[in-house]
């Protein structure tokens, strides 16, 4: 019988694999370097490396970047819009906002399809769904033949408030299918029957050029693995933290916009919950960048909202997530004042940093890791060496030599630029909600989150940092603990007293019907759909609204009030329950339960990490000091530490530094706990004044967490 569960994620450096064996309840782990002129490569040869028999995976899940990278670097198909006539240069003109706005020199990016791409018709329904003009379907027929002369492989169909009445946008793509056969049509009423008319052309556009490349590279994997033995439906992980097959990927290709970011801050609630944290930072730190997720109260936050570029926004439920241009790969630079930069330009995985060799000529975070003696020179399990020459060459070139710096201050001054800018990133999701970041534990992972943990907290003054077992691969975890998840909307304005219960009941019945139906398209059974409804509502006057789960029955609407009165103060500190409230929205997630890992806690033993491995030079805070390295793997529950300490692993390297302690608990993270400096100072003091080093290493029979 098939007992295996494996789910790869692709990253900008490595692509990770993770494969669980329900029979052992053991997991397993591996990383290739990710190819990024085509991805598929590297699943493929990840699969081959872990020495997978597909012919016994039960269920084989996928985070993937391909639609993320398609949109930064806009390779797209050739595509075309076809919107209501007046109404071309929508996506052009937005919402009239930018992300800097006191930058006048600084403008948004253009749309997705360029205006000579975007066409206009005859055609006009208004506010409630009228017909206004009808469709010029022998004007809609010369456009589908102009646009196949053009060659056009993908088009986006928007016409205005179609939302109301999806006729005219039904008629369009059944003329541009009979003209264009075999191209992908996407239209804005199937997409997002939602009001606002540049937030659902743009997700419509989005969906449009991203269809053919999603599809061809779904469909290209899904033949290799059924080829190779596996018999189930390959998933893939989508924005809203749900996976979908591939069979509806085809249909909705934005939906995999932020695939592999959602994978992380999953794995992150996850792991909180596990060491039993409601609140909880993640800090999922790559090759090339770092995502930041927010657990609170035991939730992760959801947007309705979201970009990949702004002022292109794309409209479905989204796990909030906030990405810097910080990881290993990371360049570090002097910019035109002379001071020293990091990021968010990234080395990538090809050239990569110097360390590797590989033509990189520009210093990275990994090559003053390396240098400092953080990083060991072997990584991936020896799939790379690094060269440590290579690294100090870079830095003292491009950092030391302009800033007239010693090399290892200008290595140190690197991490430190890269700490700083992600404490930064972490008081935006935090302290601007009137979170204080000391309430949570800090949980770092990817291939770099747990060098930079323990550094990033102190500056924040978190106290506790979680690494999990497998901190290079932790994204990949999180896609095998996700179910299938679609998300439906429908919009209802009007006031709450006076809304029609029935009216309200039948539409939530509509939602209803379509997201079973899209769970029987994707083969999962009666008994494992679970629908969950919510409402969008607001304040009577106010543009924003906020939603709240409903439930069924004649009081559903009067406690789904109740309840989003309660959760407005706890969102923005303050309640009216005298103002009148307006239902806005109505929303339905579909989920299809899927088999999950059932982790359990290991032994603890007698807190002896045994001997390490090696021992070699490590530079904290300009200073060298004589630190013990220790393969993870060999470790068990319980083992403790005091800093400094090195901790090797197949996909990770972890640092715990001086004034910290650590231990390894029964689910076999690292949890570090983090020693306030100023109260430890009168003890070093001491010490040094008896003549003994800075921080001294334990000997294993001593090491106490």
């Amino acid at each position: 019988m098939a007992n295996l569960r494996v789910a790869v994620d692709v990253g900008g450096t490595f692509t990770d694999i993770c494969i669980f064996d329900e029979s052992t309840q053991t997991m397993r782990v591996t990383k290739v370097p990710s190819t990024p002129d085509n991805p598929m490569t590297a699943v493929l040869k990840g699969v081959e490396r872990a020495k997978i028999d597909l012919s016994d995976v039960e269920l084989f899940s996928h985070g993937t970047t391909v639609a993320t990278n398609a949109l930064i670097t806009r390779r797209f198909p050739k595509a075309a819009m076809v919107t209501t006539k007046g109404f071309r240069d929508v996506i052009e003109i937005r919402d009239g906002t930018k992300d800097d706005l006191w930058d006048a020199y600084s403008d948004v990016s253009g749309p997705y399809i360029r205006r000579r791409d975007r066409f206009e018709v005859t055609e006009r329904i208004d506010y409630a769904g009228n017909v206004v003009t009808a469709l010029d379907e022998d004007e809609a027929r010369r456009l589908g033949r102009l646009l196949r002369k053009r060659e056009v492989d993908t088009v986006a169909v928007c016409f205005i408030n179609s939302y109301a009445n999806v006729e005219h946008e039904t008629r369009m793509r059944e003329i541009l299918a009979e003209e264009l056969p075999g191209a992908n049509i996407s239209t804005s009423a199937e997409i997002l029957p939602e009001i606002f008319e540049h937030s659902r052309f743009n997700t419509t556009v989005a969906n449009a050029v991203l269809g053919p490349l999603v599809s061809g590279y779904v469909e290209n994997l899904d033949s290799s693995l059924t080829a190779d033995g596996y018999a189930g439906e390959l998933l893939l992980l989508h924005s809203g933290g749900g996976s979908m097959t591939s069979e509806m990927v085809k249909r909705f290709p934005v939906r995999l916009a932020a695939s592999g970011i959602a994978a992380g801050a999953i794995a992150a609630q996850h792991v909180a919950e596990q060491c039993g944290f409601a609140n909880a930072v993640g800090l999922d730190m790559g090759g090339t960048s770092t995502d930041i997720s927010l657990i609170a109260d035991g939730e992760l936050r959801e947007t309705n909202e979201w970009e990949v570029e702004y002022g292109h926004p794309i409209v479905f439920p989204s796990i909030e997530v906030l990405t810097i241009g910080a990881g290993g790969g990371s360049l570090a630079h002097i910019d035109i004042a002379g001071s020293l930069r990091n990021g968010p330009q990234s080395a990538g995985a090809d050239p990569g940093p110097a360390c590797y060799r590989r033509g990189g000529t520009e210093p990275t975070n990994t090559d003053a890791n390396l240098w400092m003696g953080r990083l060991g020179t072997d990584l991936a399990d020896g799939e790379m060496t690094l060269d440590r020459e290579s690294a100090k060459s870079v830095i003292e070139d491009r950092i030391a030599g302009p800033l007239d710096l010693e090399v290892d201050t200008a290595a140190d001054s690197i991490i430190k630029v890269a700490n700083a800018n992600m404490a930064d990133a972490v008081r935006l999701v935090s302290i601007r909600r009137g979170l204080d970041p000391r309430d949570f534990a800090l949980i770092a992972f990817g291939g770099a989150g747990a060098l930079h943990g323990a550094d990033v907290a102190r500056e924040l003054g978190i106290p506790t940092v979680i690494i999990p077992p497998n901190p290079g691969v932790t994204s990949a975890l999180g896609c095998l603990l996700v179910d299938i998840q679609h998300d439906l909307s429908q919009m209802y304005t009007g006031a709450a007293s006076s809304a029609d219960a029935e009216a309200v009941e039948e539409l939530f019945g509509e939602l209803e019907r379509a997201g079973r139906e899209r769970l029987r398209h994707e083969k999962v059974d009666e008994a494992d759909s679970v629908l969950q409804r919510g409402i969008s509502m607001r304040y009577q006057g106010q543009w924003r609204s906020l939603q709240v789960s409903i439930g069924t029955g004649p009081d559903a609407l009067a406690e789904a009030v109740q309840l989003f009165h309660e959760e407005h103060e706890k969102q923005y500190a303050f309640r009216q329950d005298a103002t009148p409230v307006e239902i806005y929205q109505l929303h339905l997630k579909a989920l299809g339960k899927t088999p999950k890992p059932s982790f359990k806690p290991a032994p603890t033993g007698n807190g002896d990490p045994g001997e390490p491995i090696e021992t070699r030079e490590v530079l904290f805070d300009g200073t060298w000091h004589r630190t013990p390295v220790y393969q993870r793997e060999n470790l068990a529950s319980g083992a403790a530490f005091i800093g400094p300490a090195i901790l090797n692993q197949i996909d990770s390297t972890t640092v715990i530094p001086p004034n910290s302690s650590a231990v390894i608990d029964e689910w076999l993270n690292i949890r570090i706990s983090l020693i306030d400096e100023d109260s430890s100072s009168a003890e070093a003091q001491s010490a040094e004044a008896d003549g003994a080093e800075s921080i001294a290493i334990p000997a294993p029979a001593q090491s106490d967490a």
